[in-house]
This record gives C-alpha cells, sequence and structure tokens, in this order.
C-alpha cells in the first residue's frame, strides 16, 4: 500500500515552485513517501506596491504559515531571506539545506559588467531595476566611490519580468539573486557576478527554510536529515544581526557569514554587515570574526555583536522605517 503523499505548500511563483520541487524529490528519498505541491497566493505575490511600502517582512510567508497551522499542509518551503526573524512557537524551522550562491548578479545590456555600465553613460546615469533598498544603497555608494552615478529604478515582476525590461530597454540592467537564476536555469543571462565586496547579500540569501508544525516531532526529523549545519550557523549569524538591528526585509540592511578555512580545517567563522542610506551617501559596514558556532546561542551571539557595534556607528538612522 503506497503511504499518503506529503503535502508541500509553495508559492506560485516559476522560482518558488523550482525550488519546492527540488526539495520535493530530496524527501521522496528520503522517505520514501510521494510529495504533492499545494500551490498557495501570498499577500507579497497578489500586491502591486513595492515592498518597502508593504513593510516586506512576511508578505510572502505568512499565507503559507497559516496553511501550516490550520493543517492544510504538512510543511512548507521558503526563501529564508523571506522569513521574519521572530520564529512562531508552533512551527519549526526543520532544515536549512546546504546554500546556493548567495551573491547578486547584474544583467545588462550589452553584456557590460557593473564596473563599465557606471563608466559608460553617455546618455546620462546608467538605469539599473532593483526593488530592493539595500542594493540601491550598496549600488549607488559604489557608483559615488567612482566618481559617477546610477539611476536606482524601484521595480516588481518575476525574474522573467524583470529581465524583460532590459530586453525591452526599458532599463539598462537589472540585479537579482544568483540563486534564484541557477534554481530556474538562467545563469547564462548574468552580465556580472556582484563581488560582496561591492554588494553584501540579504541576510539569508540563496538558502531556503523547510517549516513544519513543531507537533509534528516524527516529520520534523525526517526533514532534519536535509539540513545543513554550516548553512544554518550562517544564516543564524545573519538573521541575528538582523533582529538586532530591529530592522525587516525591506530594510536596507546586507549581511554575509561565511567560513575562514586554514587548509582543510574551517577555523572561524566571518560575519560581514553594512547599513546605508538608499542614495549611497553613507554605508555603515562592519565585520566580526569568531570561533565557528558550535550552538544557535553561538551564531547569535556573533550577529548580535557585529550589531551592537554597528548601530554605535550609525546605523540606526540609516534605516528608515522599522520592521512591523
Amino acid at each position: 500500500m503506497t503511504e499518503k503523499a506529503l503535502r508541500l505548500g509553495t508559492r506560485r511563483s516559476k522560482l518558488a515552485m523550482a525550488q519546492s520541487g527540488q526539495v520535493a524529490r530530496k524527501v521522496t528519498e528520503l522517505t520514501g513517501r510521494p510529495v504533492e505541491l499545494v500551490e498557495i497566493t501570498t499577500f507579497g505575490d497578489t500586491s502591486r506596491e513595492h515592498l518597502a511600502q508593504i513593510g516586506g517582512t512576511g508578505v510572502f510567508v505568512t499565507a503559507l504559515r497559516d496553511a501550516l497551522l490550520a493543517g492544510e499542509v504538512d510543511f512548507a518551503v521558503h526563501s529564508l531571506k523571506d522569513l521574519p526573524t521572530a520564529q512562531p512557537a508552533e512551527l519549526t524551522l526543520a532544515a536549512v539545506p546546504e546554500r546556493e550562491d548567495p551573491r547578486d548578479v547584474l544583467i545588462a545590456r550589452d553584456g557590460l559588467t557593473f564596473a563599465e555600465l557606471v563608466a559608460d553613460a553617455p546618455q546620462g546615469p546608467a538605469r539599473i531595476g532593483t526593488g530592493s533598498p539595500r542594493r540601491m544603497a550598496q549600488l549607488n555608494a559604489y557608483a559615488r566611490n567612482h566618481g559617477s552615478s546610477i539611476e536606482a529604478v524601484a521595480i516588481r515582476g518575476n525574474i522573467d519580468t524583470r529581465i524583460g525590461y532590459v530586453r525591452d530597454g526599458k532599463l539598462d540592467a537589472v540585479v537579482l539573486a544568483a540563486a534564484g537564476l541557477n534554481r530556474v536555469g538562467l545563469t547564462d543571462e548574468v552580465t556580472d557576478f556582484l563581488s560582496v565586496d561591492t554588494v553584501l547579500p540579504a541576510p539569508g540569501q540563496g538558502a531556503l527554510a523547510i517549516e513544519c508544525a513543531a507537533s509534528n516531532a516524527s516529520l520534523a526529523a525526517a526533514l532534519a536529515e536535509l539540513d545543513d549545519p554550516y548553512t544554518r550557523a550562517a544564516v543564524t549569524a545573519e538573521r541575528s544581526l538582523l533582529a538586532a538591528l530591529e530592522a525587516g526585509c525591506s530594510a536596507p540592511v546586507g549581511a554575509l557569514a561565511d567560513l575562514l578555512a586554514d587548509g582543510q580545517i574551517v577555523k572561524e567563522m566571518r560575519l560581514r554587515g553594512v547599513v546605508g542610506a538608499t542614495d549611497g551617501s553613507t554605508l555603515v559596514q562592519l565585520s566580526t570574526t569568531g570561533p565557528v558556532p558550535e550552538s544557535e546561542d553561538q551564531a547569535m551571539a556573533l550577529g548580535r555583536e557585529l550589531a551592537a557595534e554597528m548601530l554605535a556607528k550609525g546605523a540606526a538612522g540609516l534605516m528608515g522605517e522599522r520592521a512591523l
């Protein structure tokens, strides 16, 4: 007798379906149970407002969590960067699989890199599309530091829509997450992988979150087989920084934790953070290094430590609206 299919809640977008499909296949391999994708529409999918205007925090997550709590799905897959930093007691973050490429990428006209685009402006500043204040702050800062300027244009829409703005000549370039393009097989569109020294990604960018009801211990244990401890430690530190800054998903905050190795031996974890004015006039960018966290508490402490340093340097005044 075939076991009953597990119901996986997912957003309807091409990217969400692709990454949920990947997780579904892995869960089937682990458990031997079929997995059925249950498409759920979130407020972030239906609203046409920019994320900064609708609050950003939780807009792509709440409907999925409601379906979990109502028993309509057994587990859900989120882009981890969309998760609010507060975890509901009724739900458990069962797994954070190994992270994809966390970097941002540029898709530009004429195959240009970001440096070339900033320098190649005979008709005025390059028009670069992004809906992210974090990206705007760092892209503008780079242009300023190189004696130039760009015009950051607020956009929304799925990956194909955003790439279409460049193909149609409406924008000179758009900035997207490398992980999303990798997951939908569109990496060939990339004209420049932006160094994290130029643009730090969003906390948790490139990672997925697999969530289920805290009461379903057997499913949580099965899903935990997909967890990557290094990725979890890194994103925990990044999200702890975000929480300590009291900033939401749409705030101009970038963070990245990476492991520092001596040969084959991982020695330390470095956490970098940035907060900036969206016009690029001011950035607070700092880093801290500590032992590789052996617990969630240690990873969170690293984030809080860096946040305190950033706040002392004036980060609070650059974040605009606080998370709701």
